[in-house]
């Protein structure tokens, strides 16, 4: 019984451990895998596409800010309509 018994614990461990949180580079990887999907690319340009978005690095919080600004212009935002608009933008990665 007891043979059995220690197996069965850690079989118990094993399953119950928590899984660990992906790291950046595997967020990264999701991300263009699924930016690749959604734009239906395959064969070739789903390589080049995927090598270019996975060298790509991200945007420095100033190019964040410039973008945003940018957006929330081109849509004529003003007041809260734009403070929320830019919040929600500069926190995007």
């Amino acid at each position: 019984m007891n043979r059995l018994h220690v197996p069965l614990v850690l079989l118990g461990c094993l399953v119950s451990a928590p899984t660990p949180a992906a790291n950046p580079q595997q967020e990264k990887m999701a991300s263009c895998n699924s930016q690749a999907s959604t734009r239906a690319l395959q064969g070739d340009q789903r390589k080049a596409f995927m090598s270019a978005c996975l060298k790509a690095s991200p945007a420095t919080p100033q190019e964040r800010m410039t973008l945003c600004n940018a957006s929330a212009s081109a849509q004529a935002l003003k007041g809260e309509p734009r403070q929320r608009f830019m919040s929600d933008c500069l926190r995007k990665k």
